[in-house]
């Protein structure tokens, strides 16, 4: 059944729920991502489970999981659909057919809607994040995806996102294989800039990864910039949590951008990018 969204300016695309079945004969499984396209350009979107909290999850359910090869699967699924843009609609079917036996694409359905990216978050957040996730998304954003979330409306809206190059790989700036892809990047004058979101309250140990990252691509890029979007602005008097997170940050000239700050950046930086 096909669902579809009515809007000015709507678009045919298809999607398939990503599902990780351990175990064949029980016949249950656990949502882990959603890969939706559009067959009459070749452009596609993925998004698979990457927090902590939701591997947590994935353990709890299926305390054997692989968890390799589910953290593997995110750019596996980049890779093979960008080297078949050209045929992307047969390629998704014979990918159903062909993918590990505990990773399984669910039946192909049709939508209408205006934009891919903001369909695959709505789809994630229906379809894929844990209940607990999906029950505070009215609420202050608290995880990376949510905060990354927050932070694809501020750049619709200040007229950035078309300017953003997004989900970028750091694999060529550090060691091939390396599974991290930060949010964002733009060019400015000659500068690559790079935005990431970074959650202060969830997991302050993603800021040495950043920190490492951003030294790293520094030692290949000779002008660059960072910014790391948090979820409240930090206060590092009273907080250890908060106090390591933004000396490390400021140690490595990586700049905190909250969200309650994101719009006026956003619309500052706009005037700037190529």
């Amino acid at each position: 059944m096909n669902e579809t969204i009515q809007g000015q300016g709507a678009n045919p695309f298809a999607y398939q729920i990503i599902r990780y079945m351990p175990n064949l004969v029980r016949d249950e499984w656990v949502n882990i991502g959603v890969v939706i396209h559009d067959p009459a350009n070749g452009r596609f979107r993925v998004r698979l489970v990457e927090e902590e909290s939701e591997f947590a999850r994935i353990r709890r359910l299926h305390p054997a999981a692989d968890e390799n090869l589910l953290r593997g699967f995110g750019p596996f699924f980049e890779d093979t659909l960008g080297e078949h843009r050209g045929e992307l609609a047969a390629w998704v079917a014979k990918l159903g057919q062909t993918l590990s036996s505990s990773v399984q694409l669910s039946p192909q359905t049709g939508l209408l809607a205006e934009d891919m990216d903001t369909e695959l978050e709505r789809l994630y957040a229906s379809q894929v994040a844990p209940h607990r996730a999906r029950a505070t998304a009215t609420h202050a954003a608290g995880s990376r995806s949510e905060i990354r979330a927050k932070a694809n409306q501020i750049f619709r809206t200040a007229g950035l996102w078309q300017k953003l190059e997004r989900s970028v790989r750091v694999g060529s700036y550090t060691f091939p294989g390396d599974p991290l892809r930060l949010d964002y990047t733009y060019r400015r004058n000659g500068t690559r800039g790079f935005i990431h979101s970074l959650a202060l309250s969830r997991d302050p140990a993603q800021a040495k990864v950043l920190a490492y990252t951003a030294d790293a691509i520094r030692a290949k890029t000779e002008k660059t910039e960072f910014a790391a979007v948090t979820e409240v602005e930090p206060r590092p008097e009273g907080n250890e949590r908060h106090q390591f997170v933004t000396g490390l940050l400021r140690e490595k000239k990586i700049q905190v951008v909250p969200l309650s700050r994101l719009p006026a950046w956003a619309y500052q930086l706009r005037p700037l990018l190529q």
